[in-house]
């Protein structure tokens, strides 16, 4: 007979807590919960490996906060007692979010505040200097507020958390890391929470940890296929937009949608392409301010778009480039600090970021490393969720989509990629109207919707903050899938003509005009068309009979 699964009343947690953690609507802890919160109470480092949407944040967050509870029984000063570090900055909000929904019912007791924002170094000084208990950031915004002697670390510090470890090394922040750990004390409990076991992952290990505790729960890194259905389909350059028109414009995928690319400019060449055929998205990418990217994801997750097109530019097809990365890190850095147009370190749609019921991940571009596949598909099937991961690959990819299939088939002689079974020839009817499309999609035209879209969005994120913080109803007025059309926009395409949908997808497109034939022909077989005023008629008749 298996063991008990593990309760959050038996983990000794404060009421306050538990409270809470059943507010929430937490029955029972996950996997990764159930193992770590005990071992942290008790006091012991812990590295844990467990896949995205497994409930790393809070097998971390809840001893955090029950240590600090606990410390404030008995010593009342105020002191920063928890160090978060992130690799982003929309992750550091929602880590400081999960926070707040822990601490609802003790918020007088434990404070949180999120340091990894654009603001300027002295705007964040008031807050630090109120000491909150727990601090979240990135390592080079932590950094800079240590140098700048706001942030006092080196008596105070009980506990170090480090999220989504294995992404801090790639994201360029090793010297940050290394400079950091000058201010901390020599004694603290640290944990490395991970969706990989990385090289980076075990120089972190070796930095941070002493006599850690490993938690390796999951063998795969991925849901089984029970769970995730992971499919491929081999295609090129045109194929890739007719296929997404097919599924997006005749509804073939349910749910809320991530679509991947590799670049910018393709996030944008996408979205134009289906605003011609009135299939609204929003973009997501390193060129839009913070707050606006923060305002998609929570827009997106409250249901107010179905699709999101974002560019995973830690995965650039640029393999030289993206190992390059972690070396030039440290100049990277100094540019992005001081205002420079490098792109962010901190910032990568796929990792990290709390996407929350996704049912389909789609690469329209394929990613460049096993990892950032992992990461990509990961925010769709998470907890107990289903979903779907439909791979692009045209034949530039085909290498890549090898090495992913290598790594994620391990002992298993079946693939866990299966072949996406689409007779491409039913929809040669479409290829016409996406070729028109195409053609209006310019280098001109995405030049322009990228500037127009930062501009909107510039606007957005700073003139209407604090109109917004006053007046938060009116947040629902302010979209982000809204048509840029800097591309020629033809009415014609955003309709489909019967003539053009294939005879198996016809139920599908026009499911009241099948149903209607149908029962028309069950109805009158011969085809002779019958008024629906049935009794009129005899009525009629009878009434003409009694006035004679």
């Amino acid at each position: 007979m298996a063991a008990e699964r593990l309760q959050f009343h038996e983990m000794g947690l404060d009421d306050r807590l538990l409270k809470a953690v059943a507010d929430l609507g937490w029955s029972q802890p996950t996997l990764i919960q159930e193992k770590a919160i005990p071992l942290a109470l008790e006091g012991k480092d812990l590295l844990a490996r467990a896949r995205t949407g497994s409930g790393k944040t809070a097998a971390y967050a809840v001893p955090v906060i029950q240590r600090i509870l606990t410390s404030k029984q008995s010593v009342r000063e105020q002191d920063v007692r928890a160090l978060i570090l992130v690799p982003s900055k929309e992750l550091g909000q929602q880590v400081q979010t999960m926070i707040r929904q822990l601490t609802f019912f003790c918020s007088r007791d434990v404070r949180v505040t999120d340091i990894s924002g654009k603001a300027d170094l002295s705007a964040q000084r008031p807050i630090l200097m109120e000491k909150p208990d727990v601090v979240v950031g990135t390592p080079s915004r932590v950094l800079a507020h240590l140098n700048a002697q706001n942030l006092v670390l080196h008596s105070s510090l009980e506990m170090l958390v480090v999220d989504e470890a294995d992404l801090l090394f790639s994201f360029g922040f090793e010297a940050d890391l290394k400079n950091l750990l000058c201010h901390l004390p020599k004694i603290y409990q640290s944990f490395l929470m991970s969706a990989t076991l990385s090289e980076d992952v075990q120089a972190l290990k070796e930095l941070l940890l002493h006599n850690p505790v490993v938690l390796k729960l999951q063998g795969s890194q991925l849901p089984d296929s029970s769970q995730l259905q992971q499919y491929s389909i081999k295609c090129e350059e045109e194929d890739k937009f007719l296929l997404i028109y097919t599924l997006l414009k005749l509804q073939l995928l349910q749910g809320k949608t991530l679509v991947f690319v590799g670049a910018v400019d393709r996030c944008y060449r996408l979205k134009l392409f289906l605003e011609q055929f009135g299939i609204p998205a929003c973009v997501l990418n390193s060129e839009l301010p913070v707050q606006s990217r923060c305002h998609i994801i929570t827009q997106f997750n409250q249901g107010f778009y179905d699709y999101i097109i974002a560019t995973d530019e830690q995965s650039l097809a640029d393999p030289a480039a993206a190992a390059a990365q972690t070396t030039a890190g440290k100049e990277k850095k100094k540019n992005t600090e001081k205002g420079g147009k490098a792109k962010g370190k901190e910032y990568g749609v796929s990792r990290g970021v709390d996407f929350q019921n996704v049912s389909n991940v789609i690469n329209f571009d394929f990613p460049a490393t096993v990892e950032s596949y992992i990461h990509r598909v990961g925010r769709t099937a998470r907890a107990d969720n289903p979903g779907t991961a439909l791979s692009f690959i045209s034949h530039t990819e085909l290498d890549l989509l090898s090495e992913v299939e290598e790594a994620l088939t391990g002992d298993n002689a079946e693939s866990v990629l299966k072949p996406y079974e689409f007779k491409m020839k039913e929809i040669e009817g479409f290829r016409y109207r996406c070729r028109d499309a195409m053609r209006s999609v310019t280098k001109q035209a995405v030049r322009e919707a990228r500037l127009k879209e930062i501009k909107q969005e510039l606007l957005n994120s700073e003139k209407l903050k604090t109109y917004f913080d006053d007046n938060p109803r009116d947040l629902q007025l302010l979209r982000h899938d809204k048509d840029l059309h800097p591309a020629v926009v033809k009415p014609h395409l955003k309709n489909i003509p019967e003539y053009l949908v294939p005879q198996t997808l016809k139920s599908v497109v026009h499911p009241l005009s099948s149903r209607r034939k149908k029962r028309r022909e069950k109805s009158n077989p011969i085809g002779i068309s019958k008024t629906s005023f049935k009794g009129s008629g005899e009525r009629d008749r009878k009434c003409g009979e009694k006035s004679r």
